[in-house]
C-alpha cells in the first residue's frame, strides 16, 4: 500500500492509497515534510464514487461504466482533500487560474464557456510573464485577509499546472459575447458564482465553513465579469480591466 505525504496549498497531508498510480500522480508534490493530516480512502469510499458515476449515467440515460478501482480512488483522494483541507482555510474551485508578474488572476465559466481558451490569449499576449498555476481545479486558501492560488495535480485534459502559487488578484466570471468588456461584479452577484463554481458537499456542517470561507474570499481578492470573444484584444481588455 503505498504511503506519502504530498503538499498542497501550503499542508502538508499524507496519504495511504491501494494503486501506486495515484502516488505517481502526485509526484510533482511530494514532500518531506511533517504532515498534519492523513487521507486514506476506504472501500466504502470508493463504492461511493462509482455510485456518483452512476448516477451521472442514470442522468444522461446511458449505460452505466465501470470505472477502474485506481480511478475510483483518485476522485476519492480528491473529495477527501478538498474537504479535509477547508479546516486550513482552503477551498477548491472549478477555474483555470494563471499568474502574471506573480499576481494570480483565476477564471471561472460554465464548461465549454472558453476558460482555458481564454488563458491561451494570455500565454500568446504577454509570453513568459505569464504560466498556468491549474487549467481545472486549483486550490485558494484565505489567511489574515489575503487569498493566494495554488496548482494540483488535477489539471483538467490540457494537463497545464505546476506546483507553484501567486498572491490571489481578481476572479474572473467569463461569459462569450462578440464584443471584448469588463466590469467590476457586486457582492450580490459574486457570491453566487463562487457557490456554484466552488467544491460543494451534501454535508451540512463542511458546506457551512465552505460559505464562510467563500465569505471571506469576497473581501480578499476582487470579482469581475468578462464578456469576450476568442481574439487576441480579449486578453488586452481583460488585463486592463483587472490591473487598472
Amino acid at each position: 500500500m503505498p504511503v506519502f505525504t504530498v503538499e498542497l496549498a501550503g499542508i502538508p497531508v499524507k496519504i495511504q492509497c491501494r494503486y501506486p498510480d495515484n502516488e505517481s500522480f502526485f509526484r510533482d508534490y511530494l514532500t518531506d515534510r511533517e504532515p498534519l493530516l492523513t487521507i486514506s480512502p476506504s472501500e466504502a469510499d470508493l463504492i461511493r464514487t462509482q455510485a456518483c458515476f452512476d448516477r451521472v449515467d442514470d442522468a444522461k440515460n446511458i449505460p452505466r461504466r465501470r470505472i477502474d478501482p485506481a480511478f475510483l480512488e483518485n476522485n476519492a483522494i480528491h473529495s477527501a482533500l478538498a474537504e479535509a483541507l477547508t479546516e486550513y482555510g482552503v477551498i477548491l474551485l472549478h477555474g483555470s487560474a494563471l499568474s502574471i508578474d506573480g499576481q494570480g488572476v483565476v477564471f471561472v465559466a460554465s464548461s465549454g464557456t472558453g476558460k482555458s481558451t481564454h488563458a491561451r490569449l494570455w500565454r500568446q499576449m504577454y509570453g513568459n510573464r505569464v504560466f498556468m498555476i491549474n487549467d481545472d481545479k486549483p486550490l485558494i486558501r484565505i489567511t489574515d485577509g489575503q487569498a493566494f492560488i495554488y496548482g494540483t495535480p488535477w489539471n483538467g485534459k490540457h494537463g497545464l499546472s505546476r506546483n507553484a502559487s501567486a498572491p490571489l488578484k481578481a476572479v474572473v466570471s467569463l461569459e462569450r459575447d462578440s464584443s471584448n468588456h469588463i466590469g467590476p461584479m457586486s457582492r450580490q452577484d459574486a457570491y453566487p458564482l463562487l457557490i456554484k463554481h466552488a467544491y460543494r458537499t451534501g454535508n451540512p456542517l463542511l458546506m457551512s465553513r465552505i460559505l464562510d470561507l467563500e465569505d471571506r474570499l469576497l473581501g480578499a481578492a476582487s470579482f469581475l465579469r468578462l464578456g469576450c470573444n476568442t481574439d487576441p484584444e480579449a486578453a488586452l481588455v481583460a488585463y486592463n480591466g483587472i490591473f487598472a
